[in-house]
């Protein structure tokens, strides 16, 4: 074959890998104001950046050759920001982006790649479920094994837009990620609805089998819900810019924004004097970080924990704050899952963890020893106790019973108190109650007698006089405490990283 005859023999092997599968699924998406994988991938990177490996790549099978381009799925590295990563796209024009043999190499090319080179793993998630009959047999779906093995020890952050459809191996990469962001009307499950109704006699809708409000409000299994494919792509970029390449080296560090701090008053007027009001802890956390910093995560689901990425004087900082607008602060099951897994994340990218505290304790009940309350309150203890980055806890107004000691009272590097601080084992008018049967009706002298006595020795003086605490600080004083703090156990890493002891952690909850 002569050279020219060569070339247009590559030209057109390519050509058709570039123009995806089905073209009217295609022109669907475009009309419908969806964006294909590669267009994905063109917003996401910068201009130009994009390599691709197994471009031309198809399926094994030789009846689906011609209708595999690169066998569902897109594959390369690029650049975000300026820095390198890692993408693999699923392509659902292609046989719905099924998970096969040679789509699931070049995913374990991708994590190879990403885990050799210290570079962020990008996953763009749509799958329609293992492709049949490729997986039909004993040989079948021993290979998927083989091929397919996912394991994580977090060396490289994964962030993962779930885009559409997604069953089996698409969400297999999903939850595993470290991130992980839904469109609204996109779908992630083990199976699809196909799959329930016959095997199980499930005829469920789609949207209660795994839809953004399922996924991010009950399961918490998804970080972040958004309207658009550019919302999450967005939503990944803007992730990534916390989190280092990899776990050898410290986040970056960014200016910090005019303005930043310069609110603190405010925080005087957020938080009401008296205990029994509540307010929304966001607010608090907006005050003290710097300006437009904070990155929320999970924030639809146990709300009465508020988890987010943030920046204080430049630096990345996780933060961790109960609020009390939500069940009073109150701890559940939900939260302690949520905590853990956010200081999964800290830990093992060397991101240092702050907790803001003000509750009254964890929601005791049927319900919570339902949902195995007191194992979970046992690992959130496991979890900090393994957490190897700076822990930092300020206590602002109540801090009650086993949650004080779960919050950082045990393994927190430097813990201070607002002078509106309480702590103790319940609230005062508790103790009345439970000690003394007594409601405030029966006999209001006495009760206001003994609710004083109960009172006594629960101020932040009685924590800093015996050195329990290292400091009792003005709420306006927050920013700079934590500024200062930050800048004592930076020292204290190897160049700022931790011993990631909860690298392998569960995945998820």
């Amino acid at each position: 074959m002569a050279f020219e005859e060569q070339i247009a023999e590559l030209r057109r092997r390519r050509e058709q890998a570039l123009a995806m599968g089905s073209s009217k699924r295609l022109a669907e998406w475009t009309e419908a104001g969806i964006l294909n994988a590669r267009q994905r991938i063109k917003y996401l990177a910068d201009d130009g950046s994009f390599a691709e490996y197994g471009l031309l790549a198809v399926s094994e099978r030789e009846e689906d050759r011609h209708r595999t381009p690169g066998d569902g799925v897109i594959d390369g590295h690029a650049r975000v920001d300026g820095r390198p990563v890692i993408i693999h796209a699923a392509d659902f024009s292609a046989m719905g982006a099924s998970s096969a043999t040679i789509a699931s190499r070049k995913l374990q090319h991708s994590i190879a790649n990403a885990n050799k080179n210290g570079l962020p793993l990008v996953g763009l998630a749509e799958c329609s479920g293992a492709r049949m009959p490729d997986i039909m047999g004993a040989q079948g779906i021993h290979r998927a094994a083989e091929r397919g093995s996912l394991r994580r020890y977090r060396r490289v952050p994964w962030a993962t837009a779930v885009l559409g459809q997604s069953f089996g191996g698409g969400t297999w990469l999903s939850v595993m990620s470290d991130f992980l962001v839904m469109r609204k009307g996109a779908i992630m499950a083990v199976s699809s609805t196909n799959v329930t109704t016959v095997a199980i006699a499930e005829d469920e809708d789609p949207e209660a089998l795994g839809g953004w409000r399922m996924q991010t409000e009950v399961t918490g299994q998804v970080d972040r819900a958004v309207d658009s494919d550019e919302e999450a792509l967005d939503c990944i970029r803007q992730f990534l810019s916390y989190l280092p390449s990899h776990s050898g080296e410290a986040p970056p560090r960014l200016p910090v924004p005019a303005g930043s701090g310069a609110e603190a008053e405010k925080l005087l007027e957020v938080v009401p004097e008296s205990r029994a009001k509540v307010y929304d802890v966001r607010q608090v956390i907006r005050l003290i970080v710097d300006r437009d910093s904070f990155f929320p995560i999970k924030d639809r689901f146990s709300k009465v924990v508020t988890t987010g990425l943030a920046r204080i004087d430049g630096r990345s900082v996780g933060l961790i704050a109960t609020n009390p607008m939500f069940k009073g602060g109150a701890m559940d099951a939900d939260a302690c899952d949520k905590v853990i897994s956010f200081l999964v994340l800290c830990d093992s990218f060397n991101i240092p963890a702050i907790h803001l505290v003000d509750t009254p304790g964890f929601l005791v009940g049927v319900v919570g020893e339902r949902q195995k309350l007191p194992g979970k309150i046992m690992n959130y203890i496991q979890a900090m106790a393994m957490t190897t980055v700076p822990l930092l806890t300020v206590i602002m107004r109540k801090s009650y019973g086993q949650a004080h000691l779960n919050i950082g009272a045990v393994h927190a590097d430097e813990m201070c108190a607002w002078y509106t601080g309480d702590i103790s084992f319940v609230d005062p008018k508790v103790s009345v109650n439970v000690v003394h049967r007594l409601q405030r009706q029966d006999d209001p002298e006495r009760y206001d007698e003994l609710e004083r006595r109960y009172q006594l020795g629960t101020s932040p003086y009685d924590l800093a006089e015996p050195f329990m605490v290292q400091d009792v600080i003005d709420p306006r004083e927050t920013r700079q405490w934590l500024t200062r703090r930050l800048d004592l156990h930076d020292r204290r890493l190897n160049n700022g990283v931790g011993e990631h002891l909860m690298a392998t952690w569960p995945t998820t909850f």
